[in-house]
């Protein structure tokens, strides 16, 4: 397997302790699914550390969508943006451990109480939680990246078309993207 040389990879040093260290950091403290760990990621490591360019952690993010569980996939991209194979995959390491380790615990705790009416009760209140803090995250990027009446007219529709026909997200992605290159080749032809 080839390793790409890490002074090629990314114009800061970081090292793999730090990766992991971040990422662990990520995952426990990054709670409210997907859209909120992803901000939270962005937050760390485009504005606070300037590891990463706006424009390669949203390229990382997309990929991570077409691949499946984002959150994880933008973090393993980070690191191996960052160091290669060995960053890439101490990133999902670090960020999958917090997980694991409350996942258990919790499966356990449920296992063992959960015929208790409380237990069912706080579970049922945190839907509402959840759905505010992956709405802000969803108007916080959406205000970064939609910037203009095209723009406008394609996430809409993107959205239409996920939540009304219930579409792959791969398929909208696709769709996009041919949207995408025919304005790209419509406007090259105005030119």
């Amino acid at each position: 397997m080839i390793d790409p040389k890490p002074d090629i990879i990314a114009p800061v040093r970081v090292s793999l302790w730090e990766i992991f260290t971040l990422f662990l950091k990520v995952g426990l403290t990054g709670f409210g699914g997907g859209m909120a760990i992803v901000a939270l990621t962005e937050r760390m490591v485009v504005k606070e550390k300037q590891w990463v360019t706006p424009e390669e952690f949203l390229h990382g993010l997309a990929f991570g969508q077409i691949l499946g569980p984002f959150s994880l996939n933008s973090c393993t991209f980070v690191g191996y943006r960052l160091r290669g194979v060995p960053g890439g995959l101490l990133a999902a390491v670090g960020f999958l451990l917090p997980s694991f380790l409350i996942v258990s615990l919790l499966a356990w705790l449920y296992l063992r109480f959960q015929h208790l009416a409380l237990l069912q009760k706080a579970l049922a209140g945190t839907n509402p939680v959840v759905i505010a803090l992956i709405l802000a995250v969803v108007l916080d990027m959406g205000k970064k990246q939609i910037k203009g009446r095209n723009d406008w007219i394609l996430a809409l529709a993107a959205f239409a078309a996920a939540a009304l026909f219930k579409l792959n997200v791969a398929l909208v992605l696709a769709a996009g993207l041919v949207w995408a290159f025919g304005t790209a080749v419509y406007r090259r032809r105005l030119v």
